[in-house]
């Protein structure tokens, strides 16, 4: 591997280094890159849905894209949602920025490790972030009560809560969640980021464990959707929030009238026509996901966590630096893996590995089997980054 590549992993804080930026750098000698890091849906959009948008490339390019209410009708005409409930925006990022700078007053309270725009965003506007650490030893999930709890005692105004949560994609049941959810109707806002909830299991009974028609009905509830993830598209950057008509209509104000390119405009309208490949993707991911941590728990050391999201959170053998095995995997096996010692609440002893189909599965699969039974493995001192996050994180069990 070139010093110019491992030198972007240096620099890098709360994410991986972006595809092209690798691959300009050449990343691996000897063939493309196998990613098991960017966490998009690798069966859909289809091959005829790519050959279509290829057909329709110049005028894409050329002309600019309906305003964002006519892309965000269209939208709801498909999901069957109000557009009066709804503003999309380029990307989700974008819809937490925004969320941000006009609802989120002092404080934000999120569980940790999660996805680290919602730790890095407030406090780059100078709000205090009380962070909940979701403890290892209970399989990093998220207990409602003491999450409830350290929001009255910290007194945070507003609660995210990512679900299912990325990186380790743990699940709160429907149910509990809701119930968590009007037990903080005193504060300012609570959000619930659905990015990956698309790739989740039905709830109990086949019931959608979405919140958006909950959401709709209380005056501080967002749910945040992505459509990239979804998608297998993260490149044309484009998700949506829904909300009370008052919460989205003053996001949606606040956004540029056309912040959506015209890459989304086509898929948008394309999506009515490919439903049913969309859910027969869905399917084909939650299979792969089942069979994928099959394959992990049976390396020895390797500690695989219990997943909703199209990715798997695993622990590495004692002895094993993240950082390390990242660099050998792409290296000496053209893999690229997310070594999540970047993340708050997590460190370089684990991974996120994105759910793919089973020929790549038995390529990292390999690659891991060949470079954990080698060693040394370059092992380092435990460390988030946060010294009050790492005396939660491993404070013994009472």
């Amino acid at each position: 591997m070139s010093g110019s590549v491992v030198s972007l992993f240096q620099g890098a804080t709360a994410h991986t280094p972006s595809y092209g930026q690798l691959t300009r750098a050449g990343a691996a000698s000897g063939g493309p890159v196998t990613d098991f890091c960017i966490p998009c849906n690798p069966y859909f959009p289809t091959p005829a849905m790519l050959d279509a948008l290829r057909g329709r490339l110049h005028e894409i390019l050329t002309y600019y894209p309906s305003d964002a209410a006519t892309i965000t009708a269209e939208l709801c005409q498909v999901l069957g949602l109000n557009p009066a409930t709804v503003a999309m925006g380029n990307g989700s990022t974008e819809l937490i920025t925004w969320i941000d700078h006009l609802l989120v007053r002092e404080s934000l309270a999120v569980p940790v490790p999660t996805f680290g725009r919602w730790t890095d965003q407030p406090m780059e506007t100078g709000k205090r972030v009380d962070m909940f650490p979701l403890p290892e030893r209970d399989g990093f999930a998220l207990d409602p009560a003491s999450y409830a709890d350290f929001l009255h005692a910290r007194g945070s105004r507003t609660a995210v809560i990512c679900n299912p949560n990325n990186p380790d994609g743990g699940l709160l049941p429907r149910r509990a969640l809701l119930t968590l959810v009007d037990e903080l109707s005193h504060l300012d806002l609570v959000v619930v980021d659905e990015s990956f909830l698309d790739f989740a299991d039905a709830d109990g009974g086949g019931r959608d464990p979405s919140l958006v028609q909950e959401a709709v009905l209380r005056p501080n509830v967002i749910v945040l959707r992505s459509l990239g993830k979804n998608f297998g598209l993260h490149g044309i950057r484009f998700g949506y929030l829904v909300a009370n008509p008052a919460l989205a209509g003053r996001v949606r104000a606040a956004l540029p009238k056309w912040n959506l390119n015209s890459f989304a405009e086509t898929v948008v309208f394309m999506l009515r026509e490919h439903r049913q490949e969309y859910a027969a993707s869905i399917r084909q991911v939650c299979q792969d996901r089942q069979d994928m941590r099959h394959r992990l728990t049976r390396l020895p050391g390797l500690t695989v966590y219990p997943s909703q999201g199209n990715f798997l959170y695993v622990r590495l053998p004692d002895g094993v630096d993240g950082v390390w095995l990242r660099d050998q995997l792409l290296a000496r096996h053209g893999v690229l893996v997310r070594e999540c010692g970047n993340k708050i609440g997590s460190s370089s002893r684990f991974l996120r590995l994105v759910v793919r189909p089973q020929p790549d599965v038995v390529r990292l699969v390999s690659g891991l089997e060949a470079l954990l039974g080698a060693g040394p493995y370059g092992a380092r001192p435990y460390s988030s980054g946060t010294a009050a996050v790492d005396r939660l994180m491993w404070a013994p069990s009472p």
